[in-house]
């Protein structure tokens, strides 16, 4: 009676031990990586423009927001100098503690993920892009989540001081793959 115990006991250790948590596929759990980062992809790219419009050198000043919940998300990097209407930002970005919600907390470490985004005939032109790197996730998920995204998007100079650009609302497109232990979440999002 005890050994019978004992299998079934086991045996349901192991089922119990196979939950999204432990890496099985599920895309669904995979999808909730996703989310958990993606108004950061939106604050990030904020955040990049901010840096551009207020650079005096080929270094953008580091700039900062928190998350909804908690936490911080910086970004830092260089922009292209000169009168010419094309310009490469090289971006990197760093989450320490951060959340949106979810109960999902991302934090970066030391490998930055980079977010590059090129500006064709500015004011008025065309942004394309990319965010790539490893998110840490820890919470009600554990894992790594790794974003390979591509960003196309419309320049229009601010409203509020047309000497600064942003992205055009309504036009920018973000599509790829938010891959994890849980499976690959296609992306596609247009904000």
């Amino acid at each position: 009676m005890i050994r019978i115990t004992a299998m079934v006991g086991l045996g349901l250790l192991l089922l119990g031990g196979c939950s999204d948590d432990d890496g099985v596929t599920s895309e669904a759990t995979a999808r909730q990586a996703y989310l958990g980062l993606e108004k950061m992809i939106d604050r990030a790219m904020d955040l990049g423009f901010d840096g551009y419009n207020a650079a005096t050198s080929a270094n953008i000043p580091p700039q900062t927001t928190n998350g909804d919940v908690g936490g911080t998300l910086t970004v830092s990097g260089k922009v292209d100098q000169g009168s010419s209407s094309n310009k490469e930002m090289q971006l990197e970005l760093a989450l320490v503690g951060y959340s949106d919600g979810m109960n999902l907390i991302y934090d970066t470490g030391s490998t930055r993920p980079a977010l590059n985004m090129s500006l064709k005939k500015i004011p008025d032109g065309d942004l394309t892009g990319s965010l790539s790197g490893t998110f840490h996730v820890t919470g009600d998920l554990d894992g790594d989540v790794v974003l390979v995204l591509a960003i196309v998007a419309k320049l229009e100079p601010d409203p509020a001081d047309n000497t600064k650009i942003r992205r055009k609302p309504g036009t920018i497109v973000v599509s790829g793959t938010a891959t994890s232990v849980w499976g690959t979440y296609q992306v596609d999002l247009t904000l």
